[in-house]
């Protein structure tokens, strides 16, 4: 292995640190984000430097990374600064499942594993390619409205919205998929969403318990569909809000479950 590739790597977001994990990279990891779950070893065997959009810099800098991975213009400042301070800095923008493999790769190239990064890829491409076997035998697909936060409601990322596409599901609010911003996706008229009459609904609030019965006691939300058959759901936001292998790896089987519950109770 080359000495000019990064030996000290600082991973300011937990998806560059489940990736390094999962190709046996995890040796070059010198600090991590506190909110990094994947793998859940990780939080005991690297020293914590950042949290997601503050901190410190000088944490980051006492562990002496040779490189530092970032994500989206959330980091932006903070990638700034680290640049300024003499620092090589990769930060991603990844927004799709097609972005998330690329990542992935990516990550692969920049310390010189491409041949077990095309191998985790190739198992991520087998469980896409399973999860659209499933949604082709179902007799047809829901319409799902996937709720990122409750107040005010926000709708999925593109990501989310492209896993639920893929396991055979129709986004109700699929046209903010592409916005990047959250604050671009929040739903000004709740009604629109009853309005849509989404099948199946799921929550996935970061940072807050998601609580089904709080949905289904929404002033005018008797008679969505979803309330009506009880197909209100969670699937936790560590699991398919982190555009990571673990979206795929288990975010896409939820959501492939889900569906075919579905349409055995339809």
């Amino acid at each position: 292995m080359s000495k000019r590739l990064p030996q000290r790597i600082a991973c300011l977001t937990t998806e560059t640190v489940e990736v390094l994990y999962a190709i046996g990279e995890q040796e070059r990891i010198a600090g991590i984000t506190g909110y990094a779950v994947h793998p859940p070893r990780a939080r005991k065997e690297r020293p914590k430097v950042f949290a997601f959009t503050s901190g410190d810099i000088d944490r980051i800098l006492a562990v002496q990374p040779d490189l530092v991975l970032a994500f989206s213009n959330l980091q932006a400042d903070i990638a700034r600064d680290l640049i300024q301070a003499g620092v090589a800095v990769h930060a991603f923008n990844q927004r799709s499942v097609e972005d998330i493999l690329a990542m992935i790769e990516t990550v692969g190239r920049l310390v010189g594993a491409e041949r077990k990064t095309m191998a985790l890829v190739a198992d991520l491409e087998k469980i896409i390619e399973h999860s659209r076997a499933a949604a082709a035998r179902l007799p047809r697909w829901p319409k799902v409205y996937f709720e990122e936060w409750n107040d005010p409601p926000i709708s999925g990322i593109g990501w989310v919205s492209d896993l639920i596409t893929i396991a055979g599901g129709k986004d109700i609010f699929r046209e903010n998929a592409a916005k990047q911003s959250a604050k671009d996706r929040i739903i000004a008229d709740p009604m629109e969403i009853v309005r849509r009459a989404p099948e199946i609904i799921i929550g996935s609030w970061c940072g807050r318990k998601f609580r089904p019965e709080n949905v289904a006691a929404r002033p005018g939300w008797a008679g969505v569909p979803a309330v009506v058959c009880g197909q209100v759901h969670e699937i936790k936001s560590a699991v398919i809000l982190n555009p990571g292998p673990v979206a795929i790896r288990e975010g896409l089987p939820a959501l492939t479950q889900l569906f075919e519950q579905w349409a055995n109770l339809a």
